[in-house]
This record gives C-alpha cells, structure tokens and sequence, in this order.
C-alpha cells in the first residue's frame, strides 16, 4: 500500500507540495490490439504520483493540484466566490472549486458554473452546461446560468492535439483569447482570470494585452504540470473593471 504523500491534509498544504513517495514502477504488457502509445499512457498513468493521489483523495483528474497548487501561489479562490470553470470534464477544478467557494461566509453564496463539450458527471452544486464554448451564444448561457458577475473565471481548455506543434498552439492559444474576451464580459471589479496556455512566443503578447484590464498578471507553471509538457498558466487577479455594459447583479 502507498503511503499518502505529506502536504495534501489542508488547501494550504495540498498547495504547497506534490506527491514526493518513491513508488515501485509498474509495467504493462503489451495486449493484442493495444498500441505501443496507448501502452506507454497506461503505464504512464499508473505510475503518475498525481493520478493516484487524485484517485486517494477523490479527485476526478490529476488536473485537481494543478488548481490547488495555483491557488496556494495566487489565492485566487475565496469562500463565497462565484466561478465559471470553463473546459471543466471530467470535474478536477470544478470539484477544487466548489470544496472552497461554497463555503460562503457573511452572507454570500458562492456558486460554480461548469462548461464543457464533453458530457461531466454531476457534481453536487455544481451548475454544468454540455455546450461548445465557441458556439455564439455560449457566452450568454453561462451568464444566465450564472445570474450576476463572476469574481473568477478558470480556463483548463485545450483543443485536440493535431501533433503540428504551431497548429497545437495556435489553437489552445485562440481559446485563451476567446475565454479572455468572455472574463471581460462577465468578471466583477477586482475579479481574477486563470487560463491553460503553451509556451511558444505568443504567450508574451497575450500576457501583455491583459496587463490593460488586471493589475496584477503573472505565469506559472505549478508542479502538478508535467516537465515535459508546454503547458503553463496565466494568472490575471484585480481586474479593473469595465466603463459599460456591466452586468446587473
């Protein structure tokens, strides 16, 4: 049995470090019909630190500390908050949201609101669209599901990897942009904005366009993200608000 990694007994601890217990390695053989990647992914998996301590804790995704250990940096999740997690299956950060935004202190509900083109299992008090993001009118069914402002807008989105690295990041970094566009339309004054990006050059130009609508914009990668993906994080908190069309609450 595996002992349970040191660091995940409070939201501040489960931030601050990752699974650090040396593991036996567990191969997997080859099957008929299982292909050689498919085979790695498995054997990848089963010997992932994140996924079966995700799996211990009841977490839907390894993706869960990610959110955790960004939150334990930036402490962008707050008891009472309201979220829209969009990109959510299978329910990692909309789980890690909800276990501290609907914890509501004087008063104030918190609420999260989930989206997805791929269909999520119900999650306890957790509103969830089945929708493509892109679709037009998207944007007007998450602010209507959502009823208000939101003081927080979370991104894990990504597009089918097509294994042309440029195209790969060019799309991923489209729905950035895209989810960037909606944050502005729904955040409240002072609400935060965090969103999956790849490193590539075109994240700096992103990180630069939103330094005009947050006070505070940094990138991240947080442990939980594995060494050998491109993946990072973008974290805008203090957002400054808009001059119209704000959102009656």
């Amino acid at each position: 049995m595996t002992k349970a990694p040191p660091g995940y007994k409070t939201r501040k601890q489960r931030a601050a470090t990752g699974p650090t217990v040396r593991m036996k390695h567990t191969k997997v053989k080859t099957a008929r019909g299982r292909k050689i990647s498919s085979k790695l992914w498995l054997e990848r998996q089963l010997n992932d630190p994140y996924v079966i301590e995700a799996g211990r804790q009841g977490y839907r995704s390894r993706a869960a500390f990610k959110l955790l250990e960004l939150d334990g940096k930036f402490h962008f999740l707050k008891s009472g908050a309201r979220v829209v997690d969009l990109g959510a299956t299978p329910g990692g950060w909309s789980q890690v949201a909800a276990e501290i935004v609907l914890k509501g202190k004087n008063g104030k509900a918190g609420k999260v609101v989930a989206l997805d083109i791929q269909a999520m299992e119900p999650l306890p008090d957790v509103t969830f669209l089945l929708q493509d993001f892109m679709d037009s009118d998207a944007p007007d069914n998450l602010k209507a599901a959502l009823g208000g402002e939101a003081d927080l807008v979370i991104s894990d989105m990504a597009a089918k990897a097509t294994g042309h690295t440029p195209t790969d990041h060019l799309r991923i970094m489209g729905l950035c942009e895209t989810a960037l566009q909606f944050a502005r339309e729904v955040l409240a004054t002072d609400g935060a904005f965090v969103a999956k990006v790849l490193q590539g050059g075109t994240e700096g130009d992103l990180l630069n366009a939103m330094k005009t609508d947050f006070k505070v914009v940094r990138h991240a990668k947080p442990p939980a993200s594995r060494q050998d993906s491109a993946e990072m994080y973008v974290v805008a908190t203090g957002f400054k608000g808009r001059t119209l069309g704000r959102l009656e609450t």
